[in-house]
Order: C-alpha cells, then sequence, then structure tokens
C-alpha cells in the first residue's frame, strides 16, 4: 500500500485527474479530506487572482468528505465518491446562496437541490462551492458576472495582459483548467460549455437535449438549456455524465431513457467511421490557426481509420440570427420572475410598478438589459411573425440539414471558436463581435444535439484551441470515443506559468 498523503504533496493531489482521484481513493493512497483539504487550500491561495468561486463552501466539502471517507471504508461507496467539483452559480443548492451571478437574486438561498446536483451528491460527489458565470448565463467572456470577470489561467506568450476564459461557464472552465476543483458542472445554450473549454485547454460536454434534468437551474432560455461537465479528460466526462444524467418527472422535457457506461465506449476502433466536414463552417475571420487545427483533426480523423466526407449544412449561416432571436425571447420570459416580490433583492418604490421597475433597473446588468429589451420586442405585437416565428423555421431547417446528414456521417468534425482567447475589453464594447464567438457552436444547441469540445492545440500565442464534435440525438457514446482519439493524437496542454499559485 502506498504511503498516505503529506502536506508537501497536496498540491500533486489537486493535478490528478477525476478518475485518477477515483483510483487513488480506493486504493486508499489518501482520504477524501485530505484530497478536499488540498482542494480548498489551492482556492483559498488561488480564487483572488482568478475569481472562479463566488463561493467558497469548505464547511460542506468537509462535512461531505467525512461522510465519503465512512462509506469508502465500509465498501459503500458511490461513482463519485469523495470526488470534490465545482458548482455553476446557475445550479440551484440547498441552503447555500445561489444567485446566477446576478444582483437581482441577492443572497437567495433555495430551499431546494437542483437535479443534477442531486445526482451527484447522491454518487458521493463533494461541493467545494460556487462557480463564476455570465450573469444568467449570458455572455461568452465571463465580463458580464455582477462578481466581476474571471481570469484564464492561460497568458498569451511573453505577456501578463488578463484574457478571458469563455463564456457562460468561465467559472467552471478557469477552475479546471487551473486545478481547483476535479470538475465541474456546466450549462450550455449557445455554447457556453464548449466554447470556455476550448479556450481554457479543458474538455466541455453538451448532452443532447433532455439527457440531463434542467429542474432546479436557472433557467435563461428554456428550448436551449443545457447542462453538462467540464472536465480534465475526455474520460473524465465520461464519469461526470453518467452522474449527471438520468430522467427526472419535474422536468417535462427530459427523456425517459437508460444512461449508458460512457466509459466503456471509450477505445472501440473507429475503423470505417464517416466524419462529416461541413464546408459551410469554413467562415470569414476564422484564423488561420484554427484553420490549420481543423485540418490536423481531419489527418487525425483519417490515421485512426475514419472516413472524411464533406457534407453541406446549408441554413447553417442563418444559425446565428435566428439564435439571437429564439434565446433573448425566451430570456425576456424566463426573467419576468425576478420582480422583487417573492426572491432575490428589492428595490423600495411608492408603488407595485414602481418596485418592479427599481428591483429590475438595479438588479440586471447591462447584456442581460439587452437580451431583455431584444426578446420582448420580437415577441411584442406586429413582429412576432417577422421574427420570433421566422426563428422558428429557421431552426427546423437547421435540424432538418442534421437529420439529412446523419444518412451519410456518423460524426461531424468543426473547429469550436474561430479564435483564440482574447483580452478583457476587446469585445465589450461590440456585442456583434461578442456574438460571433458562438458562430460553431449555436446550431448544435437549435438542433438539440450533443457536442464535445477537445483540446487539440496551441495559437501562435501559446492559448490553447478546441476541436468540436457533432453527435447524432443521444449518442454521446460515440462523442466521446472519437473525443478520446483527438486527445490522445493532440496530446495534454497546461499553462506553462502557474501564476496564480
Amino acid at each position: 500500500m502506498k504511503e498516505k498523503a503529506t502536506v508537501s504533496d497536496t498540491r500533486d493531489l489537486t493535478r490528478l485527474t477525476l478518475s485518477e482521484a477515483r483510483d487513488g481513493l480506493a486504493q486508499k493512497t489518501f482520504s477524501a479530506v485530505e484530497l478536499t483539504d488540498a482542494f480548498l487550500s489551492a482556492i483559498e491561495t488561488a480564487n483572488p487572482a482568478l475569481n472562479a468561486y463566488v463561493l467558497a463552501t469548505p464547511e460542506v466539502a468537509r462535512e461531505q468528505a467525512a461522510q465519503s471517507d465512512k462509506r469508502l471504508a465500509s465498501g459503500e461507496a458511490g461513482a463519485l465518491e469523495g470526488l470534490p467539483l465545482g458548482i455553476k452559480d446557475l445550479f440551484a443548492t440547498k441552503g447555500v446562496r445561489t444567485t446566477a451571478s446576478s444582483k437581482i437574486l441577492g443572497e437567495f438561498k433555495p430551499a431546494y437541490e437542483s437535479t443534477v446536483t442531486s445526482n451527484l451528491w447522491n454518487a458521493g460527489a463533494i461541493m467545494l462551492g460556487k462557480l463564476n458565470n455570465d450573469e444568467f448565463a449570458m455572455g461568452s467572456s465571463n465580463e458580464t458576472s455582477a462578481f466581476g470577470p474571471v481570469i484564464n489561467p492561460w497568458r498569451r506568450k511573453g505577456s501578463k495582459e488578463k484574457l478571458v476564459p469563455g463564456g457562460s461557464s468561465g467559472g467552471s472552465s478557469a477552475a479546471v483548467a487551473a486545478d481547483l476543483c476535479l470538475a465541474a458542472t456546466a450549462t450550455d445554450t449557445g455554447g457556453s460549455i464548449r466554447q470556455p473549454a476550448a479556450l481554457t485547454g479543458t474538455v466541455g460536454l453538451k448532452p443532447t437535449y433532455g439527457r440531463c434534468s434542467r429542474w432546479g437551474i436557472v433557467a435563461f432560455a428554456s428550448s436551449l438549456d443545457q447542462a453538462g461537465p467540464i472536465t480534465k479528460t475526455v474520460r473524465d466526462a465520461c464519469i461526470m455524465l453518467g452522474a449527471m444524467a438520468g430522467y427526472d418527472k419535474r422536468d417535462s422535457t427530459c427523456v425517459d431513457r437508460p444512461v449508458p457506461d460512457y466509459e466503456a465506449a471509450l477505445g472501440r476502433s473507429i475503423k470505417g467511421l464517416k466524419v462529416g466536414v461541413p464546408q459551410e463552417y469554413r467562415v470569414e475571420g476564422m484564423s488561420q490557426v484554427a484553420e490549420a487545427l481543423w485540418q490536423q483533426g481531419i489527418d487525425w480523423m483519417k490515421d485512426a481509420g475514419a472516413k472524411i466526407k464533406e457534407i453541406s449544412l446549408p441554413h447553417t449561416k442563418y444559425a446565428l440570427p435566428a439564435y439571437y432571436i429564439v434565446a433573448p425571447a425566451e430570456a425576456s420570459s424566463n426573467l419576468a420572475r425576478y420582480d422583487g416580490v417573492r426572491y432575490g433583492a428589492r428595490v423600495p418604490g411608492n408603488n407595485l410598478i414602481e418596485m418592479y421597475e427599481a428591483t429590475r433597473a438595479a438588479g440586471f446588468g447591462q447584456e442581460v438589459k439587452r437580451r431583455i429589451l431584444i426578446g420582448t420586442y420580437v415577441l411584442s405585437a406586429g413582429y412576432y411573425d417577422a421574427y420570433y416565428l421566422k426563428a422558428q423555421k429557421v431552426r427546423t431547417l437547421i435540424k432538418r440539414d442534421f437529420d439529412a446528414a446523419w444518412n451519410d456521417v456518423d460524426v461531424i468534425l468543426t473547429p469550436t471558436t474561430p479564435n483564440p482567447a482574447f483580452a478583457f475589453g476587446e469585445k465589450t464594447g461590440d456585442p456583434l463581435a461578442m456574438y460571433l464567438e458562438d458562430i460553431f457552436t449555436v446550431t448544435v444547441n437549435m438542433a438539440g444535439l450533443p457536442g464535445i469540445s477537445v483540446p487539440a492545440g496551441l495559437s501562435s500565442e501559446g492559448t490553447p484551441l478546441g476541436l468540436q464534435l457533432i453527435g447524432k440525438p443521444f449518442d454521446e457514446e460515440t462523442l466521446l470515443n472519437v473525443g478520446q482519439i483527438i486527445e490522445a493524437s493532440a496530446g495534454k496542454f497546461a499553462p506553462e506559468d502557474r501564476w496564480w499559485s
């Protein structure tokens, strides 16, 4: 038996992958309490520099870890027993402040637990704290959070300029990249798992719509939102999704079907697998390094025995404008519940209407207000048919494009983002430039498909880029298996300078 972990090697404990930590606990190399304390120490040191956590929960974590050690000792361990995770602040956590990184929710502490986090705790996982995100998940850079921006652990070569970690799950991606948790929960409405994963050198999996319950997750756009994990490796994504997924009768959009053993899908040959390359994803403005990386991914697929097929997804060019009609429309409806009456912050007024107006004016940030205004406009009388109804028709056509493609290919390979991580303020004043960050990811949400971003290379600036795989509905197993081949071909990526620690 190996010696127990000591104080001198606790930093090494935080660098473990989820699967490595699982094995170490099973072999009694270290305890859940020791593992948890290592992460809590790392958070205390690094969070002032990165701002990945909006709330650390050391008391909760240590109590959960102590219970995990008892179950590990008695042979009653769950699938995630003793493994410390970070939770995006969009997931309701019973008795623990949940704000969606917005002022309007104030010090709100839910009296209930989201289904996804309940599944994780039932599997034995440990909560280290709540992770920062763009306010109400609206953003692609984590600059809209009421708690301030998250800093990407990666830096450009020879520069100390702060870079964005992507969004909206920027806290999740930064925390995983900086070893402040073994893995993290995240949500994806138009790319909010995959885009930040690509910009931080982590793995981001957006499952099929309906694979994970949305119950207890603060809603942005209900027909697009889906929970998923951000992890250090593809295998870790398998482990996380296996615990997060499952049918929930409280969510009418959650699909009642068995959750596969995703880990068992890894290692299969992809000889003869048909990989689609959509010509419409070769867009103006895509960096040369992203184009080169895409070609590299195609070569890796060929080397593994896959067949490459050029395909057409003709309505791709309409996806982004359609998304930025559908998503704000649903947001304007969902966010109407934040009125200062039932929960969250309240700003007094002379009457009820004034109180509503004052509360929302003070509570919502600029990007959220912008999207509420857009959504209210496109749903208003006289514009509903011209905008919202037309966008929904486009959405149907986008889904039909994919349905036709599945007759010819098994999986689709694209870049995840058009460019590597950018600096703070570079795109903040230009909403259109920011929205274009999601150009390769929004189609997946519009069609309800699964997608994964896997680290695949470094830009000329020394910052990470990812490749995206898009799969058939509920075929996450193929995505994960092919994703691991990209991972093995590309190698591992981690920031050379751990400046935050």
